[in-house]
């Protein structure tokens, strides 16, 4: 296997925890949603905080296997 096809198997692992983790976690308690008449606007601060730290811990453990 190249090293090209171990990207791909990578970032299609960290695709899938993402997509697990947001259908668990979904909206946690610090995201904001603000709904005005027919608009709503929506900024997941708390989700994107917990995906992010997730994923330097995944990414500091790949690089640590190489």
């Amino acid at each position: 296997m190249t090293g090209f096809g171990k990207i791909f198997i990578v970032i299609g692992i960290v695709f899938i925890i993402i997509g697990l983790l947001w259908s668990i976690f979904g909206k946690l308690p610090g995201d904001l949603s603000f709904k005005k008449g027919s608009v709503t606007f929506y900024f997941p601060i708390m989700t994107s905080i917990v995906v992010s730290i997730i994923l330097s811990l995944i990414f500091y453990f790949i690089g640590k296997i190489r």
